[in-house]
């Protein structure tokens, strides 16, 4: 419940639509639907778990997908079916990534989990997320799991803007490592990928690709706002040059992790 009163808190007073819509926003979105569109077939049918406001679900059924989505806070669900164009093959209900029950067995030809793994501050629930989402998607079927980058955090807030000097950020931090800790308070876990491929090991899963979806964007976001057309056209080519890039990754607030149920797999 701590969690939820959080997230419900964050939530109700953020525009998530209007993040992924402007300029520097734009870039993580553009590079998320760019691996998805990678695995895209003609009548695939795709949940979407944490959907939030819907940005990619109405995306992919407006291309004739069709979309399940689960979102666990309700403003956002009010403000996904304010979004829902008519002709559009998609549901939205209220549940928990941790459990969806809701849902079958091998169902679903691509599962995204673009939110939920910010918000899950034990190994434990972030592995029960990653079972779900494994467990509903068919074998040879496609998942998508978001995280937020630990180094990029300590890099822009930490020391850009000075919050180690506050003693209860200090606190969240390991002076040794450098490893940031969270909790519902503080809203977002941070990872890096020895902790993402630690929460890996043992699915039946191949990994397809390991991305930074924003990279070097976030902190520069008043340049990249200002950019003439032409020059964040090429931005965006140079973005989705280094965004795999393995020495590069690691600088990037959001990553994302592709990865393929094996074909053979059972449900976890």
């Amino acid at each position: 419940m701590e969690t939820l009163k959080a997230l419900t808190d964050y939530y109700s007073g953020y525009d998530e639509d209007s993040r992924l819509l402007s300029k520097h926003g734009s870039v993580e979105f553009l590079t998320t639907m760019r691996y998805i569109e990678k695995y895209l077939q003609p009548g695939m049918r795709v949940l979407e778990i944490g959907a939030a406001t819907g940005r990619y679900s109405h995306t992919l059924a407006r291309k004739g997908y069709t979309v399940d989505a689960v979102e666990l806070v309700e403003h956002n669900i009010e403000i996904f079916k304010q979004n829902t164009q008519p002709g559009e093959n998609i549901t939205i209900q209220q549940g928990n990534a941790k459990d969806l029950g809701m849902f079958s067995d091998d169902t679903y030809d691509m599962t995204l989990l673009l939110g939920p793994m910010y918000h899950l501050f034990t190994v434990e629930e972030q592995h029960r997320a990653l079972s779900e989402a494994i467990r509903v998607t068919k074998p040879g079927g496609v998942i998508f799991a978001a995280y937020c980058g630990n180094d990029a955090t300590m890099v822009q807030y930490c020391f850009g803007r000075g919050m180690l000097r506050e003693q209860r950020y200090m606190e969240l931090v390991d002076m040794e490592t450098f490893k940031a800790s969270s909790d519902p308070a503080e809203l977002f876990q941070l990872y890096r990928k020895e902790d993402i491929d630690e929460l890996m090991q043992g699915f039946p899963v191949t990994r397809l690709h390991y991305v930074g979806t924003d990279m070097a964007t976030n902190y520069m976001r008043t340049a990249i706002d200002e950019m003439e057309k032409e020059l964040f056209k090429l931005y965006l080519r140079y973005h989705f040059t280094i965004c795999e890039r393995a020495d590069m990754v690691g600088v990037s607030h959001h990553i994302l992790d592709v990865f393929r149920k094996n074909p053979l797999a059972q449900s976890p």
